[in-house]
């Protein structure tokens, strides 16, 4: 509770810089809406998945979400920036890729869909046309945190926000986590209202559509998180937890506290390892976890992590051999049995483009 008071309270003190750079978006913003900086379509379908803020509001689960409910009907593929990896420019993953040079996010789309060509460039306007001459049969690609990069217009955009953090509460970095306007939603089509109670009421639905304030045409949905079965990070046999297990939750994501939250109600007791957002995990790290869950009590313990920290792991598999290291997977789940409602506005924005196309 402290350190958190002592965290707000100075990123109060940064007030006067998150002016400075309110200031420089409003610009930026600006030169894009005068077509003084000038934004490229393509012609193909672009789905954007992006957010206003910093940090954790299930980004990369609404990608695997939509390469799930897109890859049997299309040939789509995933653009990524590939935050954190050690290479430069344009890749498209392989079967010897590593997360160190895709970064975590795309290797972890790449693991789970290998039939589905992933691709990482920082300058996507440069990116996209790499990406169609390795795979010329593309028929839609879905943008990873492109939202804020308005080089290359999308024709589907869609925005989250964290029930617990709405955009529309937010300020400005670094005194808030905005990194982009507040107005900017405006630019999208559909919002999704993440990481919320399942047991959310429709009066606390309207109340925050209401917030939003969404225009005309725009969609707003809600989502849960759900998580999916456990497996072993290296034999991804599953794993179903006894109730009296004892967790050592490795964890180097955004947010970790909706499955702290969760493992509150499914294991005896647990204790947390957090490291920063994409850390590249080391053999030192490696002995911090094996020295802590060592100290443990419990005879029956297990190590935790999520699917995007195990990508970053998984590089030590001697290291971590014999160790109970499970991976629990996570996915949004659609509030208000509106999921259909979610999945069809996404498959009609392909086929109204593909008729445009051929019209």
């Amino acid at each position: 509770m402290f350190s958190d008071f002592f965290l707000k309270s100075f990123r109060i003190l940064l007030l006067p810089f998150a002016l400075i750079y309110w200031l420089a978006i409003v610009i930026r913003n600006w030169l894009f809406d005068k077509n003084i900086s000038r934004s490229s379509a393509f012609a193909l379908p672009l789905i954007c998945v992006g957010n206003l803020s910093v940090g954790g509001t299930g980004k990369s689960p609404m990608v695997e979400y939509l390469v799930r409910l897109l890859k049997d009907r299309y040939k789509v593929a995933t653009l990524s920036r590939g935050y954190k990896r050690k290479t430069k420019g344009y890749s498209l993953a392989g079967p010897s890729t590593t997360a160190l040079e895709i970064g975590d996010e795309p290797m972890q789309f790449h693991l789970k869909f290998p039939e589905v060509p992933v691709a990482v460039g920082e300058e996507r306007i440069v990116a996209i046309p790499q990406l169609l001459h390795d795979k010329p049969d593309t028929q839609a690609i879905i943008l990873d945190d492109a939202f804020q990069h308005r080089s290359v217009r999308a024709g589907l955009n869609i925005i989250l926000t964290d029930h617990s953090n709405l955009f529309t509460r937010d300020f400005y970095l670094p005194t808030g986590d905005l990194r982009d306007l507040k107005s900017s939603y405006k630019r999208a089509q559909i919002i999704v209202v993440t990481k919320c109670d399942p047991a959310i009421t429709l009066e606390e639905k309207q109340k925050i559509i209401r917030e939003i304030n969404p225009q005309p045409g725009q969609q707003v949905f809600f989502t849960a998180i759900e998580y999916g079965e456990m497996y072993h990070i290296l034999d991804h046999m599953g794993y179903k937890p006894e109730a009296n297990v004892e967790v050592l939750l490795v964890t180097g994501i955004a947010n970790p506290m909706p499955l702290e939250n969760w493992l509150e109600d499914h294991s005896q007791s647990y204790q947390v390892i957090r490291y920063s957002d994409h850390h590249i995990f080391t053999i030192d790290d490696l002995k911090e976890i094996r020295k802590k869950f060592e100290a443990m009590e419990a005879e029956n313990k297990i190590i935790l992590t999520t699917e995007k920290d195990a990508v970053r792991l998984v590089k030590f598999n001697q290291e971590i051999l014999g160790w109970p290291i499970y991976v629990i997977p996570v996915r949004h789940h659609f509030l208000f049995n509106e999921g259909e409602r979610f999945d069809q506005s996404v498959v009609n924005y392909i086929q109204d483009f593909d008729k445009s196309a051929k019209n």
